[in-house]
């Protein structure tokens, strides 16, 4: 007699989830970006109305409508509405950059200072206050983004020009990061009336603010932050990796001069009139890249709403917490990015966001 053996059944297939058609995708993220929006007005009032001494928002409304040169008219005008849109500005600069360099690096823990902006324009300013004794920060302005304009041709010049990859460029940027900031801290160390004129700018802070450095970074601002989202398509053919980006018709050299100007004018302008602030370009893309996918367009554009959201959130609890005094910004940020930085870095998954 012979026994049939009963035939396994095959495992369940795993359910897999049916990705939404393209247009309620499309329609889920703009709905997504219009929330985002309405969150960055809030805070932005928020940040208006918040400070040494917090101002109702129908007082705030009446100091931008209506004003009367009341001392509380003056406080909203001429100190927080400043910082507010500076902080709106910096933000976008520092969001856009990060999302660019890790686009172009192909590296999700590249952040603006990889390639030596900050540095660049760090060792410009240190220069400017102890060789040639400038004082006001209308002046850092111009030599930090000279600076980094500076390392940035430097960089690509250094990581192979035409044959420029994104590990030569980070080794370039890292090394060049390096000997800079070394370079910074001798002077700090020889000169100490460049250390104490440097150590507020050097923390990252807002509180500077003012419509004249408003007027000088805003063109630089704007002008990167249109070309950074310009740059949407061409840094997806990038990210397929170079063979697929040639075969795809991306030029891949234009493209990366065009991301390095970007770069260049987004954290030059914004490390130029607020001094290095961390954390910002790195933590940003990662929560927007969870939300849009990998799709630069709409990851540019996320990141350009939640960057001033994360910045301005972060100097509205530097005022609060050491009330009536202030801590900066960058130290907040900083306190905030170490943990998040850590958190990524030890995530299984990371290489596939």
């Amino acid at each position: 007699m012979t026994v049939v053996s009963p035939v396994k059944s095959a495992a369940p297939a795993e359910a897999v989830v049916p990705e939404p058609p393209p247009r309620r995708r499309n329609a889920t993220r703009a709905a997504g970006l219009v929330a985002a929006l309405g969150v960055l007005l809030l805070v932005m009032a928020a940040s208006v109305a918040i400070g040494a001494k917090a101002i109702p928002l129908d007082q705030v409304w009446h100091g931008i409508a209506h004003y009367a040169g009341t001392d509380t008219d003056v406080v909203i005008k001429d100190v927080r509405l400043p910082r507010t849109l500076l902080g709106v500005l910096v933000g976008i600069g520092l969001g856009l950059a990060g999302a660019v360099m890790q686009a172009l690096t192909r590296n999700p823990l590249a952040e603006p200072g990889i390639l030596g902006v900050n540095a660049g324009a760090s060792a410009a300013v240190v220069s400017a206050i102890s060789l040639l004794g400038v004082t006001s920060l209308t002046g850092y302005v111009w030599f930090a983004f000279l600076g980094a304009a500076i390392v940035s041709v430097l960089v690509y010049s250094l990581g192979g020009s035409r044959s420029a990859t994104p590990v030569r460029l980070a080794l370039a940027g890292t090394a060049i990061t390096a000997a800079l900031y070394g370079y910074v801290q001798a002077v700090q160390l020889l000169d100490t009336a460049a250390l104490d004129k440097m150590r507020f700018w050097t923390v990252g802070s807002l509180a500077s603010a003012n419509v004249t450095v408003l007027k000088q970074v805003a063109p630089f601002l704007v002008v990167g932050a249109l070309l950074a989202l310009i740059l949407g398509r061409p840094l997806n053919a990038i990210a397929l990796g170079d063979d697929t980006a040639r075969a795809l018709g991306a030029r891949l050299n234009r493209t990366r001069i065009l991301a390095m100007v970007a770069i260049t004018l987004l954290c030059g302008a914004a490390t130029a009139a607020c001094g290095p602030i961390a954390f910002v370009g790195l933590m940003v893309p990662h929560l927007v890249r969870a939300i849009t996918g990998p799709d630069m367009r709409w990851t540019l554009a996320y990141a350009a709403v939640l960057s001033p959201v994360l910045l301005l959130t972060a100097d509205i609890i530097g005022r609060i917490v050491t009330r009536p005094g202030e801590l900066q910004v960058g130290v907040v940020t900083t306190l905030i990015g170490g943990p998040v930085f850590i958190y990524l870095v030890r995530r299984r998954r990371m290489a596939q966001l």
